[in-house]
C-alpha cells in the first residue's frame, strides 16, 4: 500500500493553482473537466514528479461539512497538511519576497523547524526541515 493522492480543499481552483504553481513551485500533472465548472486538477513536486499528487478538490464549495472543516482548521491556526522542505528560512524568505502571508514564522521545536503559510484558498499549510 502506498499514497498516490493527497486532497486539499480549495474554494477556487483557478486561484490554487496559480499559487502552487508559481508560488509553491509545484507542476501540474492532470487536468480534467468533471462537470459543474469543476476539474480533476493535480500538482506534483518539480523535484519528485514520479511522487503523489496533490489534487486541488474543490470539496467546500459544493459539501458544506467539508467548509465546515476547512473554516475550523483555519480559524484554529491548524494546518491542512505539511510539505517537507530542505531549509524553511530560505523558504519563508524566498516566498515572503513573493508576497505570501505567514501566521508562524521560521520556528524550532525539536528535531524540526517550521513555519505556517496562508494558501490564499482557506487552508494554512506548514512547511518542515528535519534538523
Amino acid at each position: 500500500m502506498k499514497v498516490t493522492l493527497i486532497s486539499i480543499p480549495v474554494r477556487d481552483q483557478e486561484k490554487a493553482l496559480k499559487f502552487y504553481t508559481e508560488k509553491l513551485g509545484f507542476i501540474k500533472k492532470k487536468d480534467e473537466p468533471v462537470g459543474g465548472g469543476n476539474r480533476w486538477l493535480t500538482l506534483v513536486s518539480k523535484d519528485w514528479q514520479e511522487g503523489p499528487e496533490l489534487l486541488l478538490e474543490p470539496a467546500p464549495n459544493h459539501f458544506e461539512p467539508s467548509k465546515i472543516y476547512q473554516n475550523a482548521l483555519k480559524e484554529a491556526g491548524i494546518p491542512w497538511t505539511q510539505f517537507d522542505v530542505d531549509d524553511v528560512d530560505s523558504e519563508y524568505e524566498r516566498l515572503r519576497d513573493l508576497g505570501v502571508e505567514f501566521s508562524v514564522k521560521p520556528t524550532e521545536a525539536g528535531n524540526v523547524k517550521y513555519a505556517i503559510l496562508n494558501d490564499t484558498c482557506g487552508n494554512y499549510i506548514q512547511l518542515v526541515q528535519l534538523l
